[in-house]
């Protein structure tokens, strides 16, 4: 549990990886990759240190890919338009379901690339797109979600003198740690925006916020505090810092919902940390350490 705890994404499994995936031969490089995919999950993409930060690297785990779903797919142009070529590998949410490729191997399974077949009509016994027509009796629409800020927003959160939340993140998301926003007193976020979110163990990640939560107010209690509020000047600091830390990855650059490319209109903000599991916890310890440097406290 503890390995995981100081690990950067929160994991235990497996040794530390300390290689850039430039730094071995391509055989080695492509014997890592391979015991990776076998054990299954995101494993290929933990595989090396440098596949999230540099773009040449990042290619080399976009092409083993590839190359797994031409060995899957059997149809050449199918297994083509289910292989990552629009964005670095990871960028987006990867697969990570049993068997989904070999979906794409049955009679009754057909694949429609609406980028360039857009869907342009539905009748009540068809989905037609420009140039073909799909028989169905089902329809099920998986169109994405609002993620990260959507569900924090659509409850319509209102402050002190009805003060709204929306307007204030209309350029993105402002909290500090992602679990407190400056003006909204005794609002306190679990895996809010610009916290680890999904780039670690959910699990281990919300123990971690909800720590952190328990002891702030049990630390304001035993002073007789009943206010607490992140401060403007913390809650800058803590968007830019966690901006910095995605400009120097490759996260920026995929059209995802990390980035809310999903939903029109969205402003297109990283909105996770992506500094790591064991370097959020420390710089939360720290914060804890200073008595609560960032927070305002008062006792009404």
């Amino acid at each position: 549990m503890e390995v995981a705890r100081q690990s950067s994404g929160g994991l235990s499994a497996g040794a530390p990886v300390i290689r850039s995936a430039l730094d071995v031969s391509e055989s080695e490089r492509e014997r890592i990759y391979e015991e990776a995919w076998q054990a299954g999950g995101a494993g290929v993409l933990r595989a090396f240190t440098d596949l999230m930060t540099n773009r040449e690297a990042n290619e080399t785990a976009a092409e083993f890919v590839r190359s797994k779903i031409r060995e899957i797919v059997r149809d050449p142009d199918v297994a083509e338009r289910l292989s990552p070529r629009h964005y670095p590998i990871g960028t987006k949410r990867i697969c990570m379901d049993t068997g989904y490729f070999e979906t794409f191997n049955r009679p009754n399974v057909t694949l429609v690339d609406v980028r360039s077949d857009p869907i342009v009509k539905m009748t009540e016994s068809s989905l037609e797109t420009a140039s073909d027509s799909y028989p169905l009796d089902v329809v099920i629409f998986a169109t994405g979600f609002d993620a990260v800020t959507g569900p924090i927003l659509n409850m319509g959160v209102t402050g002190p003198g009805g003060t709204e939340l929306a307007p204030r993140w209309e350029n993105g998301p402002r909290t500090f740690l992602g679990l407190a926003t400056s003006g909204f007193p005794n609002l306190f976020m679990v895996g809010g925006p610009l916290s680890l979110g999904v780039l670690a163990n959910g699990f281990f990640a919300i123990e971690q916020h909800v720590d952190f939560l328990a002891n702030l107010l049990e630390w304001a209690r035993e002073r007789g505090y009943g206010r607490i509020e992140a401060t403007p000047e913390a809650e800058d600091g803590w968007v830019r810092h966690v901006a910095e830390l995605a400009d120097r990855t490759l996260y920026p650059e995929g059209p995802s919902w990390y980035v809310g490319a999903n939903i029109e209109g969205k402003p297109r903000v990283f909105m996770l940390y992506s500094g790591g599991f064991a370097n959020f916890r420390r710089e939360c310890e720290e914060i804890a350490r200073s008595d609560y440097e960032g927070f305002v406290f008062s006792r009404s």
